[in-house]
């Protein structure tokens, strides 16, 4: 090691912020999930890389200091697959989040409660809002099982059309709602549209298994009752994604359009409505991706037989094993 070199004991394959507190998570995914990550170029998307993957391969960039090195992993992890090392699509990224949720959390809404008749304008939301979702389930799955295209489609397709299905069928509950129930049906539609569509385009995960791993990060296998685990957590940090963005707004909006001042100024409704989502969800999503460690853990005597007794034959010591759940 150089004079004034970094040392190589750094440990960049984890967090910076102990995880085994919600407040370490959330500076985690606050820092993760930000999303001026998005405006990054493709070259320091690369530069991060390197530098992530030189330090791994005990290669210290020169003249990097430690807080430059924890940003470039910050940088890396927030565009890069954890599992396979791909690039993530930029709507699939999990900083992408705020601004996507926001457009359909506004939109979708509005246009619920502006067309409860007009069921085309619905299922086109709905469709484009679950298209989103399952590119950012799918970008965000746990493990590196290869998936065939046309299962991919599969999955899309089910899960689409599943949510879709779901949403309309509570559409149709509104006309028989009072008008304050009614601002909550997006929330509820996308309750249970979550429900479906994750565990639909991750799929795969529930018929193969995930990769898990003892604390050294050495894999033993992989098991089925890990990726429903994983899935079941991801699906509850989802529902409370949505829960600030969809029903804080209607609260305030409820209030605010019975006062003189929005009466005499319908226009600033939308722009206001906007605002209220955006704050919400630049929060809400790292706050619930928070609720649950990225890399969670589960009993080995909860695991499969099979997977249970290779474990024990193989590592007796090992009593609880590693997975990565996935957001």
């Amino acid at each position: 090691q150089k004079m004034g070199e970094l040392p190589l004991d750094i440990n960049i394959q984890e967090p910076r912020w102990d995880q085994s507190t919600f407040l370490g998570r959330a500076r985690h995914f606050f820092t993760v999930t930000d999303p001026r990550n998005l405006l990054l170029s493709a070259a320091q998307l690369e530069t991060s890389r390197n530098i992530v993957q030189n330090y791994r391969a005990g290669v210290v960039t020169p003249g990097i200091t430690e807080d430059q090195l924890w940003r470039a992993k910050y940088v890396y992890d927030s565009a890069f697959h954890p599992d396979t090392g791909e690039k993530v699509v930029l709507i699939g990224r999990m900083s992408a989040q705020g601004s996507k949720d926001e457009g359909h959390c506004t939109g979708g809404r509005s246009e619920y409660l502006c067309s409860l008749r007009k069921t085309p304008t619905v299922v086109f939301w709905q469709w484009v809002n679950q298209s989103f979702n399952a590119i950012v389930n799918y970008s965000n799955r746990s493990g590196d099982t290869p998936i065939t295209v046309r299962q991919l489609g599969t999955a899309y397709v089910s899960a689409t059309t599943g949510a879709v299905a779901t949403a309309l069928g509570l559409k149709s509950l509104t006309k028989h709602l009072p008008p304050l129930v009614g601002r909550f049906v997006p929330f509820a539609a996308v309750a249970a549209a979550n429900c479906i569509n994750i565990p639909l385009m991750r799929q795969r995960e529930l018929q193969v298994g995930i990769p898990v791993a003892d604390e050294a990060g050495q894999r033993l296998g992989y098991s089925v009752t890990a990726a429903k685990q994983g899935i079941f957590q991801v699906v509850i940090s989802r529902i409370c994604m949505a829960i600030p963005a969809m029903a804080i707004p209607p609260l305030i909006m409820d209030t605010l359009e019975k006062k003189d001042f929005l009466k005499r100024r319908p226009w600033l409704g939308a722009p206001l409505q906007v605002g209220l989502v955006g704050f919400c969800l630049v929060f809400a999503t790292p706050l619930c991706c928070a609720l649950f460690p990225q890399k969670s853990s589960i009993n080995v005597s909860k695991l499969e037989p099979e997977l249970r007794a290779q474990i024990h034959e193989q590592n007796p010591s090992v009593a609880v094993v590693y997975y990565n759940k996935g957001l």
